[in-house]
């Protein structure tokens, strides 16, 4: 299959470059120094189970230079950009194409769908640690890759077999790749683990170790998780696992020292995905009758400290 990956960052330029060495298609749609280091040099994955990946059978673009029409596009950027995705997407998607919005915010594909008519936004999720090192170059610290991507129930799908392919071809890549059948459920699931570990990590100002010791740290990320349950309940959703005990059993197999890329965002001054991990919980709260008063205590204190 032939891939773009809008947002060639920890997310992006990880999934991408492992579906470059399995011998893929792919092209990474970037900008900036980043650009011009992956043009000059190819790219480079800093993995911690797998060594230096040196990966040269990769491409990269800017949204205006890429001219081909992808068979599946990874939508990888930041939530704050989904306007620019949905752009490049009415420019480079055909009614062929899977697109498959891999955000940390819970809902993004319907979001997407609203202003692609005509064309297949599925949603999906990622598990994943990477971060941009230097141009050129990612770091990938925690063996986790996993992808899940699924149709809505509501949704068109005529492109089932081209997601099951996708499925198989993932997992060619050592990738875990999944076609879910339930992906609200699914990814739900792991914004109950994501967003709470921001909003923590952030409202504390702590990095991943704090949260695997009794204290306040730990007793909000349950807090969090709690609220997310229970707004997930009142959406319908069945979950197969309890969200608490997921939850904890992946904060405590993180090494010591990460933070959560929204966090890092907000230590550099700039905009984060504060909006769509805090306050759309909030929104989603009084839209579905749902008591999330840490969702709210968090959001309160964002906006006070001027939190973008």
């Amino acid at each position: 299959m032939k891939f773009a990956m809008f947002g060639a960052g920890g997310t992006g330029g990880v999934l991408g470059g492992y579906l470059a060495l399995a011998g893929n298609d792919v092209t990474l749609i970037a900008r900036g120094r980043h650009l011009e280091a992956l043009q000059k040099n190819g790219l480079t994955i800093e993995s911690q189970h797998r060594g230096t990946l040196h990966i040269k059978n990769i491409r990269a673009q800017t949204t205006d230079s890429y001219d081909e029409t992808p068979d599946v596009l990874f939508v990888c950027c930041k939530y704050y950009g989904l306007p620019d995705a949905v752009a490049f997407a009415k420019k480079a998607a055909s009614p062929d194409t899977l697109i498959i919005p891999i955000l940390n915010v819970f809902g993004t594909g319907e979001v997407m769908q609203a202003d692609l008519p005509g064309l297949t936004c599925l949603d999906g999720c990622i598990y994943v640690f990477g971060s941009l090192k230097e141009p050129g170059v990612i770091e990938q610290p925690q063996k986790i890759l996993r992808v899940i991507f699924g149709f809505r129930p509501d949704a068109d799908k005529r492109l089932e077999e081209k997601a099951k392919a996708l499925e198989r071809l993932l997992q060619a890549a050592d990738i875990r790749g999944h076609y879910s059948l339930d992906i609200r459920r699914d990814a739900l699931t792991k914004f109950a683990f994501v967003s709470p570990m921001g909003a923590a990590g952030l409202y504390h100002n702590v990095t991943s170790e704090a949260f695997q010791k009794p204290g306040a740290v730990r007793d909000t990320y349950i807090s969090l998780i709690r609220e997310v349950d229970a707004l997930g309940r009142a959406m319908g959703i069945t979950f197969d696992k309890d969200l608490v005990e997921t939850g904890i059993a992946f904060i405590d197999a993180f090494a010591p020292g990460l933070k959560t890329s929204m966090q890092r965002d907000v230590d550099k001054g700039g905009v984060s995905e504060f909006d769509g991990l805090v306050n759309r919980v909030v929104a989603l709260g009084e839209r579905y009758h749902v008591p999330v008063p840490t969702y709210k205590k968090i959001s309160d204190w964002g906006r006070e400290n001027g939190v973008k």
